[in-house]
């Protein structure tokens, strides 16, 4: 059994130059190239990013703007099913007092605003500068995605939470919420920097799991191209399987080290080849 190259897609960003020296970040001035250049490779599968940098003026917040990214689908045949939430990373509620109010209702805001264009699934990183530190912000983090249920229900969406909780404690952490409005984003590569063991995790909780990230890391290191990181491949793959994955799997890749991100995408896609039809 294979996987279908249909679901394979692509951060938003990869197909840009880089921006302030940041791996990943929202392609203000290229953003509507991407929908073509994602064409071009072959991919028809986008995942939103957004930054809290100039949040107000990413194009899901402007009218018009959102009727031309419906536009830029239809033509490029694009599908815009995810957003990975960043501004999370940059301003997570539950690490300010002032500003939590502010934030939270930023987040909502920012879940019926994608609904527009069709994103089902939000990501919310709960990893380095965001990731949960003590019983406190769990608690917050808990009551408040609690609360937003309802919302979720009626846009008919899903949070897909990004751990860097041991195996055993992601289990615990996502138990806690409603499975049809919650589940796990699995980012392969972040596993593998902390040398977890894939098929273990997959295992373990591989029916919550709503959405994929691919990329390969160095055990407590950074991201590399495909194959050439401590991500087992084969096994990886072979546990979704088992599980019957169904989901997406997007690309979040090594940026090129000489600015040629079209090439360094087709190189990993080419990686990938072997467990997809």
């Amino acid at each position: 059994m294979k996987f279908s190259s249909n679901k394979i897609g692509l951060m938003q960003g990869r197909l840009s130059p880089v921006i302030k020296k940041r791996i990943q970040s929202f392609p203000s001035k290229t953003w509507v190239r991407e929908f073509n250049y994602l064409k071009k490779a072959n991919l028809r599968l986008m995942e939103w990013t957004l930054d809290y940098e100039e949040i107000r003026q990413n194009p899901i917040f402007d009218k018009k703007k959102i009727n031309l990214i419906k536009y830029l689908k239809k033509k490029n045949q694009v599908i815009v099913e995810s957003l990975t939430a960043d501004f999370f990373m940059q301003k997570p509620f539950w690490k300010y007092k002032k500003k939590n109010m502010i934030l939270k209702n930023l987040f909502i805001d920012v879940i019926n605003a994608v609904r527009n264009i069709g994103i089902k699934i939000i990501v919310v990183p709960l990893v380095d500068n965001s990731k949960i530190q003590n019983i406190h912000e769990m608690k917050q983090v808990i009551i408040f995605f609690k609360e937003i249920t309802s919302i979720l229900k009626k846009n008919n969406q899903i949070v897909a939470f990004e751990t860097d909780l041991s195996p055993k404690q992601n289990l615990i952490f996502i138990k806690k919420f409603n499975p049809k409005y919650f589940g796990i984003n699995y980012d392969i590569g972040n596993s593998a920097s902390k040398n977890f063991k894939c098929e273990e995790e997959i295992k373990l909780y591989g029916n919550y799991i709503k959405n994929i990230h691919i990329k390969d890391r160095i055990i407590f290191g950074k991201t590399v191209r495909l194959g050439y990181g401590n991500v087992n491949f084969e096994k990886f793959f072979r546990a979704l399987k088992k599980k019957k994955y169904k989901g997406n799997f997007v690309m979040q890749t090594a940026r090129s080290k000489n600015n040629k991100h079209f090439n360094e995408v087709k190189i990993n896609l080419n990686f990938l080849k072997k467990w997809f039809i």
